[in-house]
């Protein structure tokens, strides 16, 4: 009886819960708490820091391999792997990311970019971010060229392309990435505001601008077509993200099926967000975690994603040197990719200048410029380091 009691408190997770076990399952309560309290990207959040739960639960298996047994002829499950392990194949093979672009794809109006060009190069100073913060994991000799450029896409505040990337060039830091990528983002409210104050004059946040024109059906037909095509012929690797975007963007504009649009933007992308928030988490395991490495990266990260705001800022008063229409630097900092976050920022940082200023028509044209933006500078990097 007493062996018996025994060998049932030793399979409990009581038993096999560490210090490290701990620490991540106060993490995710941290992570819950910014995404159910103070509503910081939940829909985000919440699968995420509910996937570093399950993964840190000692014995439950979530994420185990299946034990395989090899013989001359054939090869069988002798156990059977946890479910996320399963899940997480989705992440691991690049399949969810580029299935959340279609669904993005489908939700963004490219209207704002079309009707105002300019706004193009917002979103690429906003990619400096990247190339500065890739220079600086090298530089700090605790990272591979591969792991460096994983890091630095967390500037493009695009988690999707965050993970996808990742899981070409660093898997196994994936989860320390893509966690630091999705936190960055939720914080788009919290990091950027006091850059752009900073780094503005109060009479440059106060600058108004004048309505965008109409865009034309055809042109919004026309360009998801050319973007392909002139993104896919010059970053090949790009093709991917790229393409599912742009597919996205078509099924909305075109008009002829609508079915297709309602699932893209609605239940695929839906169920796509739960499977990959889940498995993003479930990476975070207290012995991958909790290291110098996650430290350098969250720190690295936050660089990153700072440059990147501060980058667009400084573009768009450069730009207005040579313009005789000025335009309110406050919508460069829209240029990361956290859409619609970055431009509502936008919007809520030049209505405290002005109340009747209205940007944020003006600032998504560099926040969907900063999705194609990131998207190419993974395809940048993929190439040069993806051997």
């Amino acid at each position: 009886m007493l062996n018996a009691l025994l060998n049932f408190a030793h399979s409990t997770g009581f038993y096999g819960l560490t210090f490290g076990h701990i620490i991540m399952i106060l993490i995710s309560f941290v992570l819950l708490y910014l995404a159910i309290v103070k509503g910081f990207e939940p829909l985000l959040l919440v699968p995420i820091a509910f996937g570093v739960l399950l993964t840190n639960l000692p014995f439950a298996g979530l994420m185990a391999e299946p034990v395989m047994e090899i013989t001359e002829h054939a090869a069988h499950t002798v156990e059977p792997g946890g479910l996320l392990y399963y899940l997480f194949q989705g992440d691991h093979l690049g399949i969810f990311p580029p299935l959340i672009f279609l669904g993005v794809g489908a939700m963004t109006d490219f209207g704002p970019l079309i009707a105002n060009p300019k706004s193009l190069l917002l979103g690429a100073a906003a990619q400096f971010g990247i190339f500065i913060t890739f220079i600086g994991a090298i530089a700090s000799g605790l990272f591979t060229a591969q792991e460096a450029a994983s890091i630095g896409i967390i500037g493009g505040a695009d988690g999707p392309t965050a993970i996808f990337l990742s899981s070409k060039l660093a898997p196994h830091l994936l989860g320390a990435i893509a966690i630091a990528a999705y936190s960055y983002m939720a914080l788009v409210p919290i990091i950027q505001p006091p850059i752009m104050r900073w780094l503005t004059s109060k009479d440059e946040r106060k600058i108004r601008m004048t309505q965008l024109r109409e865009v034309t059906k055809k042109e919004k037909i026309l360009f998801p077509i050319i973007v392909t095509l002139v993104v896919s012929l010059i970053v090949p690797p790009a093709a991917t993200l790229i393409g599912m975007l742009m597919l996205g963007n078509l099924f909305r504009e075109c008009g002829v099926v609508s079915r297709l649009e309602d699932t893209s933007k609605n239940a695929l992308i839906n169920i796509v967000t739960i499977f990959l928030g889940v498995t993003v988490g479930a990476t975070a395991t207290a012995e991958g975690f909790l290291n110098v490495k996650t430290l350098a990266i969250l720190g690295l990260g936050i660089v990153a994603f700072g440059i990147g705001t501060a980058s667009g800022v400084l573009i768009a008063k450069l730009m207005n040197k040579f313009l005789d229409v000025k335009i309110n630097p406050l919508i460069g900092s829209a240029g990361v990719s956290a859409v619609p976050m970055a431009a509502r920022v936008s919007q809520v940082v030049g209505q405290k200048e002005e109340p009747s200023n209205f940007l944020l028509m003006h600032a998504m044209g560099p926040n969907v410029a900063g999705v194609i933006g990131s998207a190419v500078s993974a395809g940048v990097l993929l190439s040069l380091f993806g051997g």
